[in-house]
């Protein structure tokens, strides 16, 4: 049996381009349970406030703890989490805190993801990411062993000026997501 629960931004939610179309690929590699979380936090604009962002932490993981109380995580062979922004944080923090073993996908992650180990994962940012210090979220990547697909010029939706150029960006990295994950499968099988 297989698991995936997708950890949203504070304002990607999970019917956003990243989130949704993972989650179709997710479908179609056949897992059995996937759990979409939602969480809310009213304190303002985060970015750059460090104060800001753990007050935001904290109310997100005490969300997403709180909506995943339920499960059991030992039932599933397989274990995805899917996430995006503040989501890598809540995401990482909480497979770390509750001792799950998963393969994780991380959608434009910040600074803080890479301060919990990561055993399968791999990482998308966008080289004009006002959210982050993008070498710095790189090098942590590259020090934690998790490979990163950087795309320039982009934003932190993975995304620049140009639509249809944006729609050809998200299909590659669909097509990154799914070669990651069919891959992992493929090895765990052998």
């Amino acid at each position: 049996m297989k698991i995936a629960v997708f950890f949203p931004g504070i304002g990607y939610h999970c019917d956003k381009p990243l989130l949704y179309y993972s989650r179709k690929i997710v479908e179609e590699l056949g897992y059995d349970k996937i759990i979409t979380l939602s969480y809310s936090y009213d304190g303002g604009n985060i970015r750059g406030n460090v104060e800001k962002m753990k007050a935001a932490f904290e109310a997100l993981h005490s969300q997403a703890t709180e909506a995943l109380k339920e499960v059991d995580f030992s039932e599933y062979d397989e274990i995805l989490f899917v996430s995006k922004s503040v989501g890598t944080i809540i995401a990482s923090a909480y497979a770390h805190s509750h001792k799950i073993n998963c393969t994780q996908i991380l959608y434009t992650p910040l600074e803080y993801t890479f301060d919990y180990p990561h055993s399968k994962a791999c990482a998308f940012i966008g080289t004009s990411d006002s959210w982050s210090d993008v070498d710095k979220v790189i090098d942590k990547a590259r020090v934690s062993g998790v490979p990163m697909h950087s795309f320039e010029n982009l934003n932190h939706s993975l995304e620049g000026d140009d639509v249809l150029k944006n729609i050809e960006i998200l299909n590659e990295v669909m097509a990154l997501t799914r070669s990651f994950l069919s891959d992992l499968s493929n090895n765990a099988t052998q």
